[in-house]
């Protein structure tokens, strides 16, 4: 039975609780509140007809929580909260994270502006918005006006448009990423033109605090120093976002909200392995669902379909490889059946390529192939 309840910040607790270790568990273990959440108020009420809140479907409407906590910022966590979730691994919590490595940066986020996006002036009522993912089944697609063409366009890890605007698109208004990913997306897609994260005027930064380094990352962006430990030592975060980071357009996803994803919608049976504590959704799988929760019309590109193998990796490999590669942190097939329900369901509309190379569906039906199905970075 899914259970939802109210924030806990009021909750008083003096002390963090002991450093739980992954060591001592062979799988995902289930705690009586694993399937609990913090909520917010609704963040904005829609009269939108064609609004995917509207939906009848029973399973979605039972799993889908609307006013999910989206947001981790320093008003919304305290010791209690603390204790919380450090009784779930990373992204979901803070398993084997110390108090004060944690803290530092999270003491830092100011509270983001709410909701992420409105209607546009002039238009429908309706917040409708592209997801673009990186896979190869756009290559060739001529998708780019139909995706701009959105109030709204979402782009993760390494996304080239310059020289693919054609077929992907050249606007992004919400960019989600990783330390991990918008570091090594240079390295991965350089030879491809990408040189920085996308940075159009006014754009929203979500970052995905992943591990222990995003924490030091995000001190070290929110301070605007270099960062002090971890991974990404002396780098300096803000160079990184094209002159276009601000403060009030920086987001940190909640990791209620990271869990829920995994929980309801992408539950996958490697959580029983041995390496349960590497595996989570995809950086592309989190961006869906961010959309689903504030937007009303979401359309995927470039996420994983049915005949994935047809298409290479990415849309910037002009070619098609022999075999795709998957890693053991992410459960694609999981994810590509999750997609094609959600398009089944009208939930979403996923672009999907006709038998022809150069065909498409019509604009009712679009599909999508893998985020990161493959080779790369691993996020």
């Amino acid at each position: 039975m899914y259970q939802t309840r109210a924030s806990t910040q009021n909750s008083a607790a003096e002390t963090p609780m002991p450093v739980l270790s992954l060591k001592n568990f062979t799988k995902l273990p289930q705690w009586d509140f694993e399937d609990v959440y913090n909520q917010d108020a609704p963040p904005r009420q829609t009269t939108c007809a064609q609004s995917l809140r509207n939906s009848v479907v029973d399973s979605f409407k039972k799993a889908f929580l609307p006013n999910i906590r989206l947001f981790l910022h320093k008003d919304n966590i305290n010791m209690s909260e603390w204790n919380r979730l450090s009784h779930f691994n990373n992204p979901f919590g803070f398993i084997g994270y110390k108090y004060d490595d944690v803290m530092t940066s999270v003491k830092l986020i100011p509270k983001p502006k709410e909701p992420l996006l409105l209607p546009k002036p002039g238009g429908d009522g309706c917040v409708h918005c592209a997801v673009v993912g990186s896979a190869g089944i756009l290559y060739g697609s001529k998708m780019g006006k139909e995706i701009d063409a959105h109030d709204y366009v979402f782009r993760m890890n390494g996304a080239v448009t310059k020289g693919y605007e054609e077929d992907v698109g050249n606007r992004t208004s919400v960019y989600v990423h990783t330390a991990h990913s918008i570091n090594l997306s240079p390295y991965f897609f350089g030879k491809y033109g990408y040189t920085s994260a996308p940075n159009d005027e006014g754009i929203i930064y979500v970052i995905i605090p992943e591990k222990i380094h995003d924490f030091y990352w995000l001190e070290g962006l929110l301070k605007g120093e270099r960062v002090s430990a971890g991974l990404h030592t002396n780098k300096r975060p803000r160079t990184y976002y094209g002159g276009q980071y601000n403060e009030t357009r920086f987001y940190v996803l909640h990791q209620d909200f990271l869990r829920y994803v995994r929980n309801r919608f992408l539950k996958s049976a490697n959580l029983n392995a041995r390496y349960w504590a590497i595996v989570r959704p995809t950086n592309g799988a989190f961006t869906l669902f961010l959309a689903l929760h504030v937007c009303d019309t979401v359309s995927a590109y470039g996420f994983m379909t049915e005949d994935y193998k047809k298409y290479s990796n990415y849309y910037v490999e002009k070619t098609a490889k022999t075999s795709v590669i998957f890693y053991s942190n992410h459960d694609y097939i999981l994810e590509k059946n999750m997609w094609k329900k959600l398009h089944d369901d009208n939930i979403l509309r996923l672009y999907q390529r006709t038998s022809s190379e150069t065909g498409r569906e019509k604009h009712t039906t679009p599909q999508g192939q893998a985020e990161n199905g493959s080779k790369g970075v691993k996020t």
